[in-house]
C-alpha cells in the first residue's frame, strides 16, 4: 500500500495553513498600525491627573485605556457620582457626561481593536507553526502497517 497520496495531501494542507497564518499575521500587524496611526491623528494627550502615562500622546492601547479611565473619573466627579442615565433630563452637566461617555467608548473600542489585532497576529504565528509541523510530518517516510502474516522483528521464530 502506498502512502504517497496522503503525504502529499498533508503537505498541501500544511502549506494552506501556513498561508492562512501569514494572512493573519499581516492583517494583525496592519490593523495595529492603522489603529495606532488613527489615534495619533486625533492628537489626544493623556490627562495630567491620569494614573499612568500622564502627558503622553495616545497611540497605544495602554495609553487609550489610561485616558478612558481619566475621562471616567472626570465625568463621575462632574455628575456627582451618577451615570449619564441617572442624571435628570434638565441637569446642565448631562451633555458633558454624555460626551465623556462617548469618548470613553471610543477609546475602549480602540483598546479592543488593538487586542484583536494582537490576537490575529498571534494566531497567525500558531497557524504557521502548525503548518510547518504538518509539512515536516508529511516528509517522514512511513513504511506502512506491518504485514499481518510476517513475524514481529523482535520475536523469535516459531520452533517446529
Amino acid at each position: 500500500m502506498s502512502y504517497a497520496k496522503p503525504q502529499r495531501e498533508i503537505r498541501t494542507l500544511g502549506l494552506l495553513v501556513i498561508l492562512a497564518g501569514a494572512v493573519l499575521v499581516v492583517a494583525g500587524v496592519l490593523t495595529y498600525i492603522v489603529v495606532s496611526s488613527k489615534l495619533a491623528d486625533q492628537q489626544i494627550t493623556v490627562s495630567e491627573d491620569a494614573a499612568h502615562f500622564a502627558g503622553q500622546k495616545v497611540t497605544q492601547p495602554w495609553q487609550a485605556y489610561a485616558q478612558a479611565n481619566a475621562i471616567a473619573g472626570h465625568a463621575t466627579e462632574i455628575a456627582g457620582g451618577k451615570t449619564y442615565a441617572e442624571l435628570p433630563q434638565d441637569d446642565p452637566n448631562r451633555q458633558t457626561v454624555m460626551i465623556a461617555s462617548f469618548l470613553q467608548a471610543s477609546l475602549f473600542t480602540s483598546v479592543v481593536s488593538f487586542g484583536l489585532a494582537v490576537m490575529a497576529a498571534g494566531l497567525g504565528v500558531v497557524f504557521i507553526l502548525i503548518g510547518i509541523a504538518l509539512r515536516s510530518a508529511a516528509r517522514i517516510d512511513y513504511a506502512g502497517p506491518p504485514d499481518a502474516g510476517a513475524p514481529d522483528a523482535g520475536s523469535e521464530p516459531a520452533s517446529a
